[in-house]
């Protein structure tokens, strides 16, 4: 498992590593790329109210620059996993880049343009050619469902499951739990079984609560569960038959190195 190691860690860090260029933006949109230091006090400086409680102060820039950052780190890390999740679907199910994703379509309602949605991955049954893998994602499945309490009739409807990544989940947002909800109930419809795959043990117990209620898997980032019901790594190891948890132990080093370089970027103070 350690062959793919090399590609599998750039598939994660090279998003991390944009991160150590943030610079916050101030509200002049994202066709600036963000402001530079000296371009931040020009722009307070020329406003008259943050001029006189002296907020072009570069402690300031240094204070957005690293709370902006911070938020970027996570997502970066949630887009490298998740790009890492449907490789690692594609090598050990033997699936194409097309029955990894999953995307609808969904009609504005003021007559606009279509939104289209997605989830982070995707297992069609019918696509996993080997017949042992495949009796273990359908068997996951089957005891998903009845853990979850879903009617045998819609069970037997399901063709495979479509899967949300993310590193971790402790946000309350009332709109992202109103679109998940929507996406699991699509997923139904179109003969999916949705997962949340949450890669660290941070979900709030309430989402947990809410989401099963709503027929969602929800799998969490613990170790030693030995239940790929409940455990992403679990699930990894068992059903998908990756050891993801090997991947990160083995490689911590080299991770925690460039997040160690993200971070000083970040919190360092702006000379130029």
């Amino acid at each position: 498992m350690a062959d793919n190691d090399e590609r599998y860690l750039k598939i994660v860090l090279d998003p991390i590593r944009v991160c150590a260029h943030y610079r916050p933006k101030f509200g002049q949109g994202n066709a600036t790329g963000g402001l530079t230091l000296a371009e931040f006090q020009t722009l307070y400086r020329a406003d008259a109210f943050y001029n006189w409680f002296g907020l072009d102060n570069p402690l300031m820039y240094a204070a957005h620059k690293a709370a902006g950052g911070m938020t970027s780190v996570y997502r970066q890390i949630g887009i490298g996993c998740e790009k890492l999740f449907r490789t690692v679907l594609r090598d050990e199910l033997g699936l194409s880049a097309t029955d990894v994703a999953w995307s609808y379509g969904v009609a504005s309602p003021t007559g606009g343009r279509d939104r289209k949605l997605s989830l982070d991955g995707r297992v069609p049954l019918e696509k996993v050619s080997d017949k042992k893998k495949r009796a273990r994602v359908h068997g996951w499945m089957q005891q998903s469902a009845a853990k979850l309490g879903v009617d045998k009739k819609v069970f037997e409807s399901l063709t495979g499951a479509v899967f949300e990544v993310r590193q971790g989940y402790k946000s309350k947002d009332s709109k992202r739990q109103n679109a998940d909800i929507a996406n699991a109930a699509m997923a139904y419809t179109q003969g999916y079984m949705p997962c949340a795959t949450i890669l660290s043990a941070q979900i709030d117990t309430d989402l947990v609560l809410r989401y099963t209620n709503e027929r969602w898997v929800v799998l969490r980032g613990v170790e030693g569960a030995n239940d790929p019901l409940t455990s992403t790594y679990d699930f990894m190891r068992d059903v998908v038959g990756y050891d993801l948890a090997g991947f990160f132990t083995r490689n911590r080093k080299m991770l925690r190195t460039e997040i160690e370089i993200v971070l000083k970027a970040l919190l360092a103070p702006e000379t130029t």
